[in-house]
């Protein structure tokens, strides 16, 4: 799956590698693709099994599959389906993975578990508009799949044309998509190494869009796109007071002119007057994995919210938030989280009369969010669903 972006940010077109070459290994006979051109349209092969080879399909074809043929058994966390699920749903545009296994599952973190994983797909979380989720059984214990069931039918090798923005994605892109590419926490190291602007043409203290300022600290020579940012509130763990990083404040966008010392810089965009001294941190646009499929984190995990980006309290349903869990705590994308909000503390009169004790109430549940993007000491999440406001302190447990 590949990103592209424009430098400065302002549209996400994300390109869906192609499952043509499931055909390919699925099918002795490859059909010939046809390609509408330009980047509104990918090809996708329709998994189909081997009807010519039945010892390279993954199931009898008759009969039901036995459940050691199948990837996890439901019995290992007992995941239960709701009452409200439908035997079968077709996918609509805009349903995201999310959506899809929280229509099915009281808990949407088990969707691996119950998602018939046939090994001649190359990818089966790849779902589309139109696809047909259906529930089967095997055992008594429940499963779903793309289609009637896991029984093997005669499939007809085709090739179907998609509209790049209809594959269903495991959340709302447009809601993450500034985090992606721009990092809002930077580490101590990561700031004091920055490259930063040092002067324009002209004696001025601040820059905006379309100001030609010269810039120094570059490791290397300087090229392409970079963000400028500038320090903001530092971010400790809540529990241990250790310090994950700094809030990194986006002032904009520009691009390297000339590579000398010090080097020739040109603000394309600026949301806020860039300063003498801001940092340069170098636009990314590597391939970027947008496949966030809802799993549990480790069990015990605990950690807190520690940011609330762009926002002054509280956040609710798809807004982001930094929680201080990272790499090191296991902490990997597509990794659901239970937040909940510490209870009060009340005075209680009635344990001694005459004096007041005070009594900490229990946590009660706030909300669930999901990682879509990793760093070793925090990660950030989206906020998938609330019963209440989510706050800066709020716990991120495994649920």
């Amino acid at each position: 799956m590949l990103g592209k972006y424009n430098y400065n940010g302002t549209y996400l077109t994300l390109i869906v590698a192609s499952l043509f070459a499931v055909l390919v290994t699925a099918c002795t006979t490859t059909p010939e693709s046809t390609s509408s051109g330009g980047d509104t349209n990918i090809e996708v092969g329709e998994s189909a099994v081997d009807i010519e080879n039945p010892e390279s399909q993954a199931l009898p074809a008759s009969g039901e599959p036995r459940l050691e043929d199948l990837p996890v058994s439901p019995e290992q966390h007992n995941v239960e389906f709701k009452a409200s699920a439908p035997e079968q749903y077709t996918v609509v545009p805009g349903d995201t993975l999310w959506d899809l296994s929280n229509r099915f599952l009281v808990q949407p973190w088990y969707w691996p578990e119950i998602w018939y994983l046939n090994p001649q797909i190359n990818n089966p979380h790849l779902i589309y508009p139109g696809d047909v989720i259906s529930i089967f059984y095997v055992g008594g214990k429940p499963y779903l799949t793309v289609g009637d069931g896991p029984r093997v039918t005669k499939l007809s090798p085709k090739v179907r044309g998609e509209d790049i923005d209809a594959q269903v994605y495991g959340i709302p892109i447009p809601a993450i998509q500034q985090f992606i590419i721009r990092p809002r926490v930077v580490s101590e190291e990561t700031l004091d190494n920055a490259p930063y602007i040092l002067s324009s043409i002209e004696e001025r203290l601040a820059f905006g869009a379309g100001d030609r300022v010269y810039a120094r600290g570059f490791n290397g020579d300087p090229q392409g796109q970079y963000t400028v940012f500038r320090k903001g509130e530092a971010l400790y763990d809540p529990k241990t007071d250790e310090l994950l990083g700094f809030e990194a404040i986006i002032v904009g966008d520009g691009e390297i002119i000339r590579a000398n010392d010090p080097a020739t810089f040109d603000l394309t965009q600026t949301k806020r007057e860039a300063l003498r001294g801001d940092r340069l941190l170098p636009v990314d646009f590597s391939e970027v994995d947008t496949e966030f499929v809802p799993h549990a984190p480790p069990e015990n995990t605990h950690g807190h919210v520690i940011s609330l980006f762009d926002a002054i309290s509280q956040v609710g349903t798809f807004q982001v938030v930094a929680l201080s869990l990272g790499e090191r705590n296991g902490i990997e994308k597509g990794h659901v989280l239970d937040i909940n909000q510490a209870g009060r503390v009340v005075a209680d009169p009635f344990e001694k009369p005459g004096s007041l004790v005070d009594v900490d109430l229990p946590e009660e549940s706030a909300g669930r969010a999901m990682v879509f993007r990793t760093f070793e000491k925090v990660s950030y999440a989206l906020i998938m669903e609330t019963s209440r406001s989510i706050q800066y302190g709020d716990s991120a447990t495994s649920p």
